[in-house]
């Protein structure tokens, strides 16, 4: 069977291999990379994960979408790397709070974070690709908080690339900024936008549309909008659904989400054949995606900020790919709606709503709820958890499935990242890591710019060594 390629949410731009849909991050058309088909796991491949090491499940589920790429060998490489560097030696360990509910701790990477799982392979990968090609590359992200700190942890240091990550001043948490600017190595930078996070990521948008400028940077993006970081984190549904009995048990999950990346990857494992009772998407008071499922309007609202800072987004860019699906990958119906976004919004066809519907249930959870359920968690279970995983949680009780079918909410941050809101819960300081104990010490390095696309671009040009 020929190698899988990669077609654009809009149907206009070219396919693509498994490598040049990572560098490239957005189509050209604006629209987001998919595979041109899905591959399929027999119950019988799926049942042979079970019990096997992380990177083990993760070479299985992601090679049949890489091609010819990168070899077995090389691929195998790069992923023991990857998670060589992981606090847990089972990477995302399952812990019960619940009857039938249990926490997926994605947290044990280096930035403690479920970014991590994603950004530490791919970072691995660029470096080869464009060491192989004697290429440079400028990768441009926005962040609401977690994918910045991962990117630049994940990137530092590497000769091959420049990292300039935009991320909403004032609008994360301490530790998250922290992390971001407090990283020495020269060819990573923490850029500060006066605005919210939508607008970083229609700034970074707007430099991948400028045709001139993309070019000269040799721009690359590693937003979840990056297929190749969709791929990743749909090992850990694999991991876990497997270790509770997957694929002669079904099994929810509840995650926690305002890009719809980390959902979007389960809808992958999915349509992979990964027997997946429910997903559930939690949203915070930023609760489009909610809101959308719910009534069949994508309409944008001001961006509250909220406790659970890395959901605070209102134009969420990987629900383009499950519209894309819904309307039976009609590219140019996506098209026109997602054309409507910079005016307000759309709404949906009836029956793309239903097929939505058919692939996912939503819930939101307001600030006291989040702050309760942090409190009741920690009494009921002795977990402390940061305020999004509280949200999953909350939105996993409420949506709870069948007697005998196990929920996985998604715990997406150590608590330690969100100190405040975990104190203000239940009176508890969350610890950092040894590992990370000196961060309120360490010097910052920040560029702060206004809201302003030349001001943005002129800013990477002058710091840039492309």
């Amino acid at each position: 069977m020929p190698d899988i390629k990669y077609i654009s949410t809009r149907g206009k731009a070219r396919s693509r291999g498994f490598v040049e849909a990572m560098l490239t991050g957005l189509a050209e058309d604006g629209g987001l990379f998919v595979p041109d088909r899905w591959p399929q796991f027999e119950k019988s491949e799926i049942s042979d994960l079970a019990g096997r090491r992380y990177e083990e499940i993760a070479e299985r589920v992601m090679l049949p979408f890489i091609g010819d790429d990168f070899s077995v060998c090389e691929f195998r490489g790069h992923i023991e790397a990857a998670y060589s560097g992981f606090a847990h030696d089972v990477r995302c360990p399952l812990v019960q709070i619940d009857s039938d509910m249990f926490l997926l701790e994605l947290f044990h990477g280096p930035t403690l974070a479920f970014k991590d799982f994603a950004m530490q392979l791919i970072a691995r990968l660029f470096q080869t690709v464009l060491e192989r090609r004697g290429r440079r590359a400028t990768i441009v992200g926005a962040t609401s908080g977690d994918t910045g700190s991962a990117a630049m942890e994940a990137f530092r240091g590497m000769q091959s690339v420049d990292v300039f990550i935009l991320f909403p001043d004032g609008r994360v948490s301490e530790i998250q900024r922290r992390q971001m600017t407090t990283v020495a190595e020269g060819n990573v930078h923490a850029v500060a936008v006066a605005g919210d996070f939508d607008d970083c990521q229609a700034l970074v948008k707007a430099m991948f549309n400028d045709a001139e400028f993309r070019n000269r940077m040799k721009l690359a993006a590693i937003n979840s909008i990056n297929w190749a970081r969709v791929l990743a984190q749909t090992v850990y549904y694999f991991s876990a659904a497997t270790a509770l009995g997957a694929p002669w048990r079904n099994v929810r999950f509840s995650i926690p989400t305002g890009n719809f990346g980390d959902i979007y990857s389960g809808y992958v494992a999915r349509k992979m054949g990964l027997p997946i009772e429910a997903l559930v998407i939690a949203t915070n008071q930023n609760d489009i995606l909610h809101r959308t499922i719910s009534n069949g309007s994508y309409r944008i609202h001001e961006v509250r900020k909220s406790l659970s800072p890395s959901m605070d987004i209102q134009v969420s860019s990987n629900f383009e790919r499950a519209l894309f699906d819904a309307c039976g990958r009609d590219g140019d119906s996506v098209g026109s709606m997602m054309a409507r976004v910079g005016t307000g919004g759309f709404d949906i066809d009836s029956s793309v709503l239903a097929e939505l519907r058919n692939q996912f249930l939503s819930g939101s959870c307001s600030e006291p709820e989040t702050l309760a359920e942090i409190g009741s968690t920690k009494v009921s279970s002795g977990q402390l958890v940061c305020p999004h995983t509280a949200v999953g949680i909350k939105v996993a009780r409420e949506l709870k499935g069948p007697p005998g079918i196990p929920t996985v909410a998604f715990s997406t941050a150590h608590p330690a990242k969100f100190p405040d809101a975990v104190e203000q819960a239940c009176d508890i300081s969350p610890d950092l890591p040894q590992r990370m104990a000196d961060i309120h010490q360490l010097p910052e390095r920040i560029c702060r710019v206004p809201n302003n696309l030349e001001a943005v671009q002129r800013a990477i040009l002058e710091r840039s060594s492309n």
